[in-house]
């Protein structure tokens, strides 16, 4: 973070600034913090642990691993080979939830809306005259957890998230109308957050290809490409705009699913339909766990080419029948050419929302 970043804000009037709270590494960090004998080491976290088991991908690296090249997605095979020396640890959704439940919860007593975001990231919406201060703040009471963030601080959400990457790791960075296109003029346009490869290469069709020069664009033309919505949208991104509004109502999820990528490709009709089954089974156990119901089931398969699709059906009236829910994912599966082996299979309920969330989001 620069003095000049510092400056800049302090000279400005007590407003509404946004903090973009990342925490660095975090399923490897929690790792870390119950394994401490393996800090600085690599650390990869995946799949079983077991770096041999087919078709299983990296769910985290540590800083120390990304130094090898290992990144979140790649095979464990892969990661193995770029990093032989690594502890592989098998992924522990419960310790995971526990950590993210306690650091958002510190987050919460400061008196500040918070706005969850999953796991490891958070907004935090303060009326302050020094933001830094309150994101220093944040990260005392985040590192007496034994886990550590960066922070992003800005006045709108986009802008505070591409921020905390400057920040990274365990720093604070901000970005402001006034030092904005300083820093991202010349970056290229999927520096922003939500500007993504096809929109990236859509743009450099019309010749955009950095975030200056997208600011730089007419509206009609963006809106002639992409339509009103997100043609608008992605110029006000790239002038540095976005989202100010904090919600510090609980996160509730749209959908439940489950996949499966099989040791070896399915090329028995019944072998798939039996999949298909067991994971429908398996969502909508957690989704009447919840207390909720469903009103769409959708299936993804997925070949050994890699060809991926999903299709869905809407059911006649929402509810929660296994037999009703299992008959339909398995109809949604007949929908597909099912005559090339099978990789990979998913089935995806989609959820009805509490009054309070529809009411609060027309």
């Amino acid at each position: 973070m620069g003095n000049g970043g510092r400056q800049t804000l302090r000279a400005l009037t007590v407003g509404r600034w946004i903090l973009h709270v990342d925490l660095d590494q975090f399923l490897a960090a929690v790792e870390l913090r119950r394994h401490p004998e393996l800090e600085g080491l690599p650390v990869i976290v995946g799949g079983s642990g077991d770096p041999t088991e087919p078709r299983k991908v990296v769910t985290c690296a540590s800083y120390r691993a990304r130094e090898f090249g290992v990144h979140a997605g790649m095979p464990l095979r892969v990661a193995a080979r770029r990093c032989p020396d690594a502890t592989f640890l098998p992924s522990d959704t419960a310790a995971y939830d526990e950590a993210s439940d306690q650091v958002m919860g510190l987050l919460r007593d400061l008196g500040h809306p918070v706005e969850v975001w999953g796991w490891d990231e958070a907004y935090v919406g303060a009326d302050v005259e020094d933001p830094f201060a309150l994101a220093e703040r944040i990260r005392e009471v985040v590192a007496g957890t034994g886990l550590s963030c960066s922070v992003g601080i800005s006045d709108n959400k986009q802008r505070a998230k591409v921020a905390t990457g400057f920040g990274k790791p365990a720093g604070v960075f901000s970005l402001t109308d006034a030092n904005w296109m300083a820093v991202m003029g010349d970056r290229p346009v999927d520096a922003l957050w939500g500007v993504g490869p096809k929109t990236a290469k859509k743009l450099a069709s019309l010749g955009i290809t950095t975030v200056s020069d997208l600011a730089a664009t007419d509206a009609a033309v963006l809106t002639s490409a992409f339509g009103p919505t997100t043609g608008l949208w992605i110029l006000l991104l790239a002038k540095g705009g976005g989202d100010s509004e904090v919600s510090p109502q609980p996160w509730v999820p749209r959908s439940r699913s489950h996949v499966i990528t099989f040791p070896q490709d399915l090329t028995d009709r019944a072998d798939m339909e039996s999949a298909v089954a067991r994971l429908a089974a398996q969502t909508l156990a957690e989704v009447v766990d919840a207390g909720r119901v469903v009103t769409r089931v959708a299936v993804t398969v997925r070949t050994s080419t890699f060809y991926t699709r999903t299709k869905i059906r809407k059911l006649a009236a929402a509810g929660t029948d296994l037999d009703l829910i299992t008959a339909t994912a398995l109809d949604v599966l007949a929908l597909f050419d099912l005559d090339r082996p099978i990789r990979l299979l998913g089935v995806r309920l989609e959820l009805a929302m509490p009054e309070w969330v529809v009411g609060a989001n027309p």
